[in-house]
Order: structure tokens, then C-alpha cells, then sequence
């Protein structure tokens, strides 16, 4: 059966986002994260649908409305949820024989860190309310998160080992037969596997879509930290020596963009917060970056500029959103082409 993970600048129908609320670890800075959030959907709605789950949605409405988002293009829905990243509990969807199937991943908490009762839910909770028609909604027995795999859309998939291979996520498998597994599930034939790397604050154990992304053309954006002061100034490097020695399936070596490097942000309690530039979401026709009121946010969108040439590339202000240790990318879900009812 030909089976293929689109890549993530493949044509979509939506994306999908979990709203903060009170009874979630945004308790305490909702009101500096609720307008993050309208910024983020009011894009999205500038080129396709947004799907928002929530425990309760009038007051989500009526920020939208107040925020001139089009509300044609949003979907509210109405359900029980821990928490934001839907990244990494939203359905991953595959084409089989060009069909689409959606992949219900179990979703642990990163590893068993946080309650994930609800949030392991919504994918069939979206499937039962009617969101995917009659698309297959597939449980494939195993923990992934959205964050920890890159796709080319050819076959080619990017990890880290310190997340896919953690002994918390699925400790009955080793590498080899994560590949078997995985790559018969995404039709993925080649692994690109980063054995360095990580943000400081960063919860996900290295999450991939923090630190280097696949682009169009056997591209490559990467985080590189320029301060050889900095804690990551090493590992970064040796990552960069990793990515330079990948080749691509015709054995080049892969255009690799650097994306800067912005000063350390740290939060009340002094714990440093994974700020990066990495977290950026491609949608039809634009790409949204996260950016951090640094003098490195220009420098950043540049960047991903000469990845997208064809988009709009549209920088958010993501300060607040990484007072909870997540980014851009990490908030939102893809949903591609031919998938929502």
C-alpha cells in the first residue's frame, strides 16, 4: 500500500487550536496569553479554517469577534481539555492510496510529566462530532507527539533520539523497530535521527519542531547559538555538525539556514524559557513565526523568508506563550486537504 506523511507545506483544510482557560497552567497569565491566541487564529483565518476546542466557548467568541477575526472560517467546539499544545495530541494525518486516514497517537503527557486525560481524547472527540466525515480515525497503539517528527512528504522523516527513544514514551521499543513501526504507519523509508540538541525550559525532551524543520527543496532551518557564553553554544554546534553531515535521498548535502539566536528570556522565578525561532507554522500561503520583541526577530523572519519564497511570512509576538515552556508551532495542528467535513 503507497502510504505517505505529507509534508507540513502540503495544502491544508485547517488547524486546529486548544484554547487556554482557567483551570489550566494559564491560570495565572490568561490575560496575557488569550490575545497570542486571537493574533494566531486571526491569521490562520486569513487562509483557511481554525478548529478551537474548550471546556467553554461564549467568552472564547466574543474575543474572536472583538479581535475582527472572521468567524466564517472558525469552528468552536465545546469539550473538556488539560491544556494548549495541540500540536502534540492532534490526529496526524497520512495518505493512503491518496486517502486520507487520521492517526490517534496516545498522548502521555511528554512522557508521563503532565495530565493528559482530556487532551488524549479530543482527537475522538473531533472524529465523533462529525469533523473528519467519514475519513478513518486509527489508534495506532503507540505514544508520539506531533513536535517530535519533521516529514519531507517523500519519505523522509527527522527525530531526536532523547524524545522518540525515552524510556517513559514507548519503552518497548527500540530504535530499529520504532523505524519498523513508525515507518510502515507514515510509509517513512529514510531517518534522519539528531542524537544532539535541546532548549533550556523546554518540556518535550528535545521535541524536533524546537531546534531544526524540513523545508521545501532538501532544506534544512536549524537553531544555531552564537554566544559561546550560553549553555546550548556546544550542543547547538554539534548539532549543526549533524545536520551538515545528512544527505539528502540523492546524497547531497542538505541547504541548511541558520535562524538567530535571541537573548536568553527567563520568567519570574528566574528559570530560563525556550525562546526559538524554529517553532514557526506553515499554512496556505504564509508562514507564521513566532517572535519575541528581540532585536533578532527581523533577522529570524528573513530567514524563513529565503525557506518560503512563495509565502507571506507573518511574525506573532509569542512572548507569552512561552511562559508555559511552548512556542508557535507547538499551540497549533495542521489539518491537511480533504479531511475536514
Amino acid at each position: 500500500m503507497n502510504v505517505r506523511l505529507p509534508a507540513e507545506w502540503e495544502e491544508q483544510d485547517g488547524v486546529l487550536l486548544a484554547w487556554p482557560h482557567a483551570d489550566s497552567d494559564w491560570c495565572d497569565d490568561l490575560a496575557a496569553v488569550e490575545p497570542v491566541f486571537v493574533a494566531i487564529a486571526k491569521q490562520i483565518c486569513r487562509f483557511e479554517r481554525v478548529l478551537i476546542v474548550a471546556p467553554e466557548i461564549a467568552t472564547i467568541k466574543e474575543l474572536l469577534e472583538n479581535g475582527e477575526v472572521d468567524m466564517h472560517q472558525v469552528s468552536l467546539l465545546q469539550m473538556p481539555t488539560n491544556d494548549t499544545w495541540a500540536r502534540d495530541f492532534g490526529p496526524i494525518t497520512v495518505l493512503e492510496e491518496g486517502r486520507p486516514v487520521l492517526l490517534d497517537f496516545g498522548f502521555n503527557g511528554w512522557g508521563l510529566k503532565f495530565a493528559a486525560n482530556f487532551d488524549n481524547r479530543i482527537t475522538g472527540n473531533l472524529a465523533r462530532g462529525g469533523l473528519f466525515g467519514r475519513h478513518e480515525v486509527r489508534i495506532p497503539g503507540l505514544i508520539l507527539e506531533g513536535g517530535s517528527i519533521e516529514s519531507d512528504g517523500a519519505g523522509t522523516l527527522l527525530t531526536t533520539s532523547e524524545c522518540l527513544l525515552d524510556g517513559n514514551r514507548n519503552p518497548h521499543l527500540g530504535r530499529e523497530e520504532l523505524e519498523a513501526a513508525l515507518g510502515g504507519l507514515f510509509g517513512s523509508t529514510r531517518w534522519l535521527w539528531l542524537e544532539n540538541g535541546y532548549l533550556a525550559g523546554d518540556d518535550t525532551d528535545s521535541h524536533i519542531d524546537t531546534l531544526a524543520r524540513l523545508c521545501p527543496n532538501d532544506t534544512i532551518a536549524y537553531v544555531r547559538c552564537d554566544d559561546p557564553q550560553d549553555e546550548h553554544f556546544i550542543v547547538l554546534a554539534d548539532m549543526e555538525a549533524e545536520l551538515k553531515n545528512f544527505r539528502t535521498i540523492d546524497g547531497r548535502p542538505y541547504r541548511l539556514l541558520p535562524l538567530p539566536w535571541p537573548k536568553a528570556c527567563f520568567d519570574e522565578d528566574g528559570q530560563r524559557l525556550p525562546a526559538t525561532y524554529a517553532n514557526f507554522l506553515v499554512i496556505n500561503g504564509a508562514v507564521l513565526v513566532p517572535t519575541y520583541q528581540d532585536e533578532q526577530d527581523a533577522a529570524a523572519l528573513e530567514v524563513i523568508a529565503q525557506a518560503f519564497p512563495q509565502r507571506r511570512i507573518i511574525g506573532i509576538d509569542c512572548l507569552p506563550l512561552i511562559l508555559q515552556h511552548g512556542s508557535l508551532h507547538c499551540v497549533t495542528m495542521q489539518i491537511p486537504k480533504g479531511v475536514l467535513a
